[in-house]
């Protein structure tokens, strides 16, 4: 779960080593900052749990995303793009400065299954976790390790065309059109354990 203390279970090549300039970078960037002090990313030692994401275009499969380990959201390197992620070979192609998330394999993979998806948010909720059955969220059925092709594969067969899914022991999910809706969903489903 801890982002940043495991080197990824992908290799990324880096097309490029610009930091991405997207103007959609700075509402990113208030999620992320949203997400952090209300508890749905909380802080590690060396980073952040979670991982934000939006797709460039549509019908692309390209996609902003926060960096693996991300510490502050107020720099632009904190954000990286992600070209296209080969998943036989496990490489996540990016421009950046830094890594890319440790989950960029699941991010493509909803991007791809759900073409109207433009926003892809996963955070860690403890709350959320443990209320899963009484809020009748959908969860995936076994608990597999953090970055790995077995974790996308849980997570693309329980989400089917659900906006909001529970990792098994592990975190949250939510989809949008856009970077509110996801944000708004992952908000008011957490405000629903109090």
């Amino acid at each position: 779960m801890a982002e940043g203390k495991v080197a990824p279970k992908f290799t990324t090549e880096f097309l490029d080593r610009q930091v991405p300039s997207e103007p959609r970078i700075d509402e990113l960037k208030k999620w992320c900052d949203q997400f952090t002090k209300s508890g749905l990313m909380p802080f590690y030692g060396s980073g952040a749990y979670g991982n934000l994401s939006f797709r460039l275009k549509p019908d692309s499969q390209e996609f902003i995303i926060t960096s693996s380990g991300m510490k502050e959201t107020s720099t632009a390197e904190s954000f990286v793009k992600v070209s296209r992620v080969d998943l036989e070979k496990k490489i996540v192609y990016a421009a950046g400065q830094r890594e890319p998330s440790s989950e960029s394999m699941f991010h493509s993979l909803i991007y791809r299954a759900r073409p109207e998806i433009n926003a892809v948010f996963h955070g860690h909720c403890q709350a959320l976790l443990d209320n899963c059955a009484r809020l009748g969220l959908v969860c995936t059925e076994k608990e597999e390790p953090y970055g790995t092709l077995e974790l996308a594969d849980q997570i693309m067969k329980a989400l089917g065309k659900n906006d909001f899914l529970i990792i098994k022991n592990h975190g949250f999910i939510a989809l949008g059109k856009n970077m509110a809706e996801a944000g708004d969903l992952a908000l008011k489903t957490m405000a629903c354990c109090s």
